[in-house]
């Protein structure tokens, strides 16, 4: 096949690293695929992508002028023109401003004979931040598209209320990195002077840190050879320091900021804690599982519920629920034969269900169906 495959950058996020993965392994199957960052600017692959894979930087056909109409009618143009072009037998679009513009360029300024398979990467039922203008245009536009995905079975029903009309609806999930599937197992139970409890996620309100940090504070005492980490980097951090400060916990609660190996920062953890008050499909909450650490996860639209099987692969919590998450987390840092269990069961069910090649499966189904072969 020839897959197209646009997105609005290749930087640090789920995203990207999601295109990443998919364009390496379509490429390394015998696909011919392109890859289309479609940002204003050009930039740079934070995740490695496969020299066969042909990169084309949308801003080396439109310029690189980063606001007003003018830019954006001419990045549209150029877009369309690079579809045709490249006369691909399917166009994949990734992120609600990049699907906007896919189904511009190929049914509203003109029907393209090629189509069209828009995928939403967050929650877009529960998003906040996409902006009245966005959503309007997702409701006129969605329905052109051949198809429109979201990430996880809980969206599908609110979102197709949200968005009336659309031709077809799926569900694929975020592949595990191939290199996951063979990563050792954390030694969640190992005896060692100092227990890292983890969390990981740019640091903005909807992660609610602050609320992980009040709970751990509760814990602190009864459990004195734990510490938290949160990785990640956002605007709140100086707030969420300064409510370090305050608890007392310097010396117990880090936040060493963005990692580019965030897989070596899981595996020196012993437990792993998401609690966020929304996600799309919380691609830190999947690894960590895939690496044995045990989890304890906010039951937040949408995702944790069926990445851990309605709670069978980790300790799932009704959402916002501080006391039930201070439970949670007591079990896992009070007891290491759990920790064991719990992450050895993790790791086995999502290596199995989210490895590539049955992600890749699904992906195919889809594109059987929009060609009109299935």
């Amino acid at each position: 096949m020839k897959i197209l495959l646009l997105v609005s950058s290749m930087h640090a996020g789920g995203a990207e690293r999601v295109a990443a993965t998919l364009v390496n392994a379509w490429t390394e199957r015998g696909d011919t695929v392109t890859l289309v960052p479609t940002y204003s600017s050009k930039g740079t692959c934070f995740y490695p992508v496969s020299d066969a894979v042909n990169l084309i930087w949308l801003a080396d056909r439109a310029g690189t002028r980063h606001g007003g109409p003018l830019a954006a009618w001419t990045r549209l143009r150029a877009l369309r023109q690079l579809i045709i072009e490249q006369k691909p037998d399917v166009v994949v679009s990734f992120l609600t401003n990049v699907n906007v513009a896919a189904i511009l360029a190929t049914k509203v300024l003109g029907k393209l004979d090629v189509p069209l398979i828009v995928c939403e990467r967050t929650n877009p039922v529960a998003e906040t931040t996409t902006g009245r203008v966005w959503s309007q245009a997702r409701r006129f536009l969605y329905p052109k598209a051949d198809m429109v995905t979201v990430q996880a079975d809980d969206t599908v029903g609110p979102f197709s209320r949200q968005v009336p009309g659309m031709r077809r609806l799926e569900v694929i999930p975020n592949p595990l990195p191939p290199a996951l599937l063979d990563a050792p197992l954390v030694d969640a139970q190992a005896e060692t002077p100092r227990k890292r409890l983890l969390a990981m996620g740019r640091l903005v309100p909807a992660k609610q840190f602050d609320l992980l940090i009040d709970v751990f504070a509760q814990l602190a005492t009864a459990y004195p050879d734990w510490d938290l980490w949160i990785w990640g980097e956002g605007p709140d951090r100086d707030s969420l320091r300064g409510r370090v400060e305050s608890a007392g916990l310097v010396d117990r609660i880090q936040l060493p900021g963005r990692t580019d190996a965030p897989w070596e920062a899981l595996s020196e953890g012993h437990a792993f804690v998401l609690s966020s008050a929304v996600e799309g499909f919380p691609n830190v909450l999947l690894e960590s599982m895939a690496l044995g650490l045990p989890c304890v996860a906010f039951d937040c639209p949408s995702g944790p519920r069926e990445m851990t099987r309605d709670g069978q692969d980790a300790i799932l919590v009704p959402a916002g629920d501080r006391d039930k998450l201070r439970d949670g987390m007591r079990r896992v840092m009070a007891d290491a034969t759990l920790r064991h269990s719990l992450g050895l069961r993790a790791a086995q069910s999502v290596r199995d269900r989210y490895a590539l090649p049955a992600v890749l499966a699904q992906w195919d189904r889809l594109f059987e169906t929009v060609r009109g072969k299935a």
